[in-house]
C-alpha cells in the first residue's frame, strides 16, 4: 500500500515527510507498458508529485510536475490532488533524459498558481528536486528519492524529505543532515524497511505518534466521459458534427490513464 508520513521533528523546526510508492509505479507500468527506464524515470516523478500533492492546504488544492528534454525530444508530466490521486505519463524518454527543464505548477484554490521553473541538474529526481526548492521556493530542502525497477516490475519506489522551517537553529540543521546519511542508498533502505520501517528504525526517538499525519495516494485519473462530454460541448455542435464528418467520430485521449473516448453522430446528436 502506498503511503505518505508527515511530521514535524527536531523540536518541531523541521518538516519531515517519508513516502513508500512502489504500488503507485506499478500502477502506472500497467497503465502506460512501461520500460524500465521510462518507469524509474516516471516513478520518481510520481513519488516528488505525491509529496507535493500531500503538501497542499485548499480542498481545491492540485500540483503538476513537467519535466522536457533541452531537444524537445522527450516529455514526462506527472499531476496530483489534495486528495492523493496521482496520475503521469511519459512519451519519449526511453533512453533518458539529457538536459531540459523541470516546471512545477501549484494552485492552492487562492490566488493565481504559482508557477517554478528549472533546468535539470541530471537525471536524479532527487537533485533536481532540491535544486527546483533551492531556486523557486528558497526553501532549504533535503531529498532521496529512490525507484527500483527490474523487468517490468517495480520492487521498492518512494523516499525521504525533509524541508527546514524559518528559524532552524543551526543545531538541528546538523542534525538534519546527518539523519539524511541514513538515506544514500534510498532504494535498499525501502526494501529492507518500507515507509512503516524508516519511521520506526530511524524517528521514532524524535516524533510524537498523535502528530505523524498518515495518507495513502493511489493512481487515479480525475477523468471521465462525463468530463469529457462538457469539452465536446465547448466545441459546439456544427465543430463536433463536422469533426464527425470528417473523422467518422469524435475521440479524445487522455494520457494519464491512457483511455481513449469516442462519441459517433448519435452521442453527439444527444449530447446537444
Amino acid at each position: 500500500m502506498n503511503k505518505l508520513y508527515k511530521t514535524l521533528i527536531y523540536d518541531r523546526e523541521v518538516s519531515l515527510s517519508v513516502l513508500d510508492t512502489k504500488e503507485l509505479v506499478n500502477a502506472a507500468i500497467k497503465v502506460h507498458n512501461l520500460n524500465d527506464v521510462s518507469a524509474r524515470m516516471l516513478g520518481g516523478l510520481l513519488t516528488a508529485c505525491a509529496y507535493m500533492a500531500g503538501c497542499l492546504k485548499s480542498e481545491k488544492g492540485a500540483v503538476s510536475i513537467t519535466v522536457k528534454s533541452g531537444d524537445g525530444s522527450a516529455t514526462a508530466s506527472v499531476s496530483g490532488d489534495i486528495n492523493g490521486h496521482i496520475r503521469g505519463y511519459i512519451d519519449g524518454a526511453e533512453n533518458g533524459l539529457k538536459g531540459g527543464t523541470m516546471t512545477v505548477i501549484k494552485e492552492d484554490g487562492l490566488f493565481r498558481p504559482f508557477v517554478g521553473t528549472s533546468e535539470l541538474k541530471c537525471e536524479d529526481i532527487s537533485e533536481n528536486l532540491m535544486q527546483y526548492f533551492h531556486i523557486s521556493e528558497q526553501v532549504a530542502t533535503a531529498v532521496a528519492i529512490g525507484v527500483s525497477v527490474e523487468n517490468g516490475e517495480c520492487l521498492a519506489a518512494g523516499g525521504v524529505v525533509m524541508q527546514l522551517l524559518p528559524g532552524t537553529s543551526e543545531e538541528n540543521m546538523d542534525r538534519a543532515e546527518n539523519a539524511m546519511q541514513d538515506f544514500v542508498d534510498i532504494c535498499k533502505v525501502l526494501k529492507e524497511c518500507g515507509a512503516d520501517g524508516i519511521m520506526q528504525k530511524y524517528f521514532s526517538s524524535v516524533t510524537e505518534e498523535k502528530a505523524i499525519y498518515l495518507t495513502f495516494p493511489e493512481y487515479k485519473c480525475n477523468c471521465s466521459r462525463k468530463k469529457i462530454e462538457g469539452v465536446i460541448k465547448s466545441l459546439g455542435k456544427k465543430e463536433a458534427m463536422d469533426i464527425v464528418a470528417e473523422r467518422g467520430k469524435v475521440e479524445v485521449h487522455c494520457h494519464y490513464c491512457n483511455t481513449d473516448y469516442a462519441f459517433g453522430e448519435e452521442d453527439i446528436e444527444e449530447l446537444f
